[in-house]
């Protein structure tokens, strides 16, 4: 017997969600940042970091009021990615070789959506749900949430301090950064303690494609030894 369709009252009721509003605001927030970016050197790093701390305020939110959902997840993750990409591809083109930073937009795409993919085949109800992991740092990422948070904010400060460091289109990304880490100041204090966070996301984001193909793979072989 075919299942009913969900009222419309409440469909609207899980999008007017307050960690989807909240959602809505980053989108917003995120689309005036970029707008802005080339134009406003200070106001873009403020606006994409306050749309940054909004993730984990709509988190605390989900669970404060019991507003999980997987359209908030969704929402959360594709809003993550796109405007990490969006600061990648700008960043490319203010350093040399722009290439580093579209390497590292496809491998944070392509990690993430095998995670998610494999997540579903799999059955799971979140991607960060990697019990059954043998690698020790894949669980210690998604198992320790203060840990996780260190990562992604490391990846996103560093990213912000290269976009406020660039002066022209010429420079190259290694001289900047070795020559700020000389100098006793904030920004190199910043650079420092978010250069350890940054690799090690980065290794995730290895170790999560990874293990996210095998799972597909050996979906695919237990499918085929059932038939």
């Amino acid at each position: 017997m075919a299942k009913k369709p969900a009222p419309k009252s409440s469909k609207l009721s899980v999008y007017l969600y307050v960690p989807n509003i909240i959602g809505y605001i980053r989108v917003l927030l995120n689309c005036l940042a970029f707008s802005l970016c080339l134009k406003h050197k200070i106001v873009f790093p403020i606006l994409y970091f306050f749309s940054f701390v909004c993730d984990a305020v709509d988190g605390w939110c989900a669970r404060r009021f019991n507003q999980v959902s997987t359209f908030g997840a969704v929402l959360d993750m594709v809003t993550d990615r796109i405007s990490t990409a969006c600061l990648l591809v700008v960043l490319s083109q203010l350093y040399k070789p722009g290439l580093i930073f579209l390497s590292l937009l496809a491998l944070d795409i392509a990690s993430h959506w095998f995670q998610m993919y494999s997540t579903f085949l799999l059955g799971k109800a979140s991607h960060k749900d990697v019990k059954d992991s043998t690698n020790w740092l894949f669980k210690a990422y998604y198992g320790n949430r203060m840990f996780m948070a260190y990562c992604c904010v490391s990846c996103e400060v560093l990213y912000l301090i290269l976009f406020y460091l660039a002066d022209n289109q010429t420079e190259t990304l290694v001289d900047v950064l070795s020559s700020n880490l000389q100098k006793i100041t904030i920004i190199s204090f910043l650079i420092s303690t978010s250069l350890f966070g940054w690799a090690t996301k980065q290794v995730i984001n290895v170790i999560q494609m990874k293990t996210a193909a095998d799972m597909c793979v050996l979906y695919d072989i237990d499918k085929k030894q059932k038939h």
